[in-house]
């Protein structure tokens, strides 16, 4: 899973991030409305887009929400959550509650509100029955519960052009549609996203009552600022929650794919077995996944895979990153001339193997095995391509041990890990 956060969170913070980049991306829709800031929290691969700008800039009716889908999908993201302000049409629905929408009303009339401009390659009709993900508004209010925030499980959003409010009779017809809240930016969004093929939810905010309840203060730009700033915190610790949950659903879905065998090979060992990973189609699908959208962005020559079930995700990972597989071998293993690296056992020494022409200076290589343990084996991998004159650009493993202190042994080189199986 990737995740893209559409709205100002807050959680662009660059402390709340690791492995933090701003992204400029063009797509055939034009620029999206920001750079995109990607990163990792809790371990899931996110990434944010402020709609309007980094400076709120951009008006609703202005905003290209094509580019922005689009830009958030070239970049690999399979999910959305976006977060918006809504003034409410229900007396119920107070300044400052959360309302997990499930329904849109699209009242926008400037907007380009779908990827299908003409049906040159046969027609394309999206269905819209149920528009917001089930999956992701079960996690959102699930989070919601668990944070003790007042909330609306459901609600019908309209969607209006902007930047004018309603008129008075304008808001008395959206109650009469049926519509719970009102805002200018999410039917083309969901629209979008739907068409693409990503599940999308939003978190919708109560900051005022429109215009219809004439014993209060119509909407003003100044009134819905006050009530999303004091409520701010709220909305950043709820989708940190979500986060979080999401990274757990994916990393346990992933463990429950792999074998765990007491005492092998030896008594006190829990030897986690990927044979019943790399047999499981959905989990194998998952784990190139989560390494081909980590690493399609930068710069990666040559997979280099350690043997020997390295080879396994290192051939499927440089196909679908259309580089280079080279094999770093136990010593004795390749036919040509090779480059060694010595490297210290519990008991004794071994040494792994390169051949001396696989890789060409300056060649930027991506070091791939299944798991780090105590990290001898991945570091002098890493030692192998530096003698070679190659650039690591980060050691990848599908399961790490972090009590064994694999990751503190690899010193400068950067480890990334899919699973953590820790003190378990």
């Amino acid at each position: 899973m990737k995740l893209g956060v559409i709205g100002g969170s807050g959680l662009d913070n660059p402390e709340l991030i690791k492995d933090y980049q701003e992204i400029e991306k063009e797509t055939s829709f034009g620029m999206p409305s920001s750079k995109i800031i990607c990163g990792k929290i809790f371990g899931l691969d996110v990434c944010f887009l402020s709609r309007h700008g980094i400076k709120h800039e951009i008006t609703p009716t202005n905003v290209n929400n094509q580019a922005n889908i689009q830009a958030l999908k070239e970049l690999g993201c399979t999910h959305i959550i976006s977060t918006t302000a809504v003034g409410s049409l229900k007396e119920e629905i107070k300044r400052g509650d959360f309302v997990i929408l499930d329904q849109f009303i699209d009242f926008t009339k400037h907007r380009k509100t779908s990827f299908f401009e003409d049906f040159k390659n046969g027609a394309k009709h999206t269905p819209m029955a149920e528009p917001f993900s089930k999956f992701l508004r079960e996690k959102i209010i699930s989070a919601c519960y668990e944070s003790g925030i007042r909330f609306h499980d459901k609600g019908v959003v309209v969607t209006i052009e902007g930047p004018r409010f309603s008129t008075r009779a304008e808001s008395n017809m959206f109650k009469i549609l049926g519509a719970d809240v009102i805002n200018m930016s999410i039917a083309p969004e969901v629209i979008l996203a739907n068409e693409t093929g990503i599940e999308y939810a939003s978190i919708a905010m109560s900051t005022d009552y429109d215009c219809w309840k004439t014993d209060e203060e119509p909407v003003s730009w100044e009134a819905i600022l006050k009530i999303f700033g004091e409520n701010s915190e709220k909305m950043k610790k709820l989708l940190l929650k979500i986060i979080e949950k999401l990274s757990k659903d994916e990393s346990d879905f992933l463990k429950s794919k792999i074998r765990t065998i007491p005492n092998f090979p030896k008594p006190g060992i829990m030897f986690r077995d990927i044979t019943t990973l790399v047999g499981d189609n959905g989990g194998m699908k998952k784990v190139i996944d989560i390494f081909y959208n980590r690493y399609k962005h930068r710069k990666i020559d040559v997979v280099a895979a350690v043997e020997s079930r390295g080879f396994i995700f290192g051939s499927l990972l440089a196909d679908r990153l259309n580089a280079k597989l080279v094999p770093i071998r136990k010593k004795g293993k390749l036919p040509y001339q090779t480059i060694k690296q010595e490297y210290e056992l519990e008991y004794g020494k071994d040494i792994i193997e390169i051949h001396v022409d696989a890789i060409k200076e300056n060649e930027r290589v991506l070091v791939i095995d299944d798991l780090i343990a105590t990290g001898g084996t991945a570091f002098a991998a890493c030692q192998l391509i530096e003698k070679v004159k190659g650039i690591v650009e980060e050691a990848a493993f599908v399961i790490e041990l972090p009590e064994l202190g694999g990751r503190e042994k690899m010193g400068k080189f950067a480890v990334f890990s899919i699973i953590n199986f820790e003190g378990e």
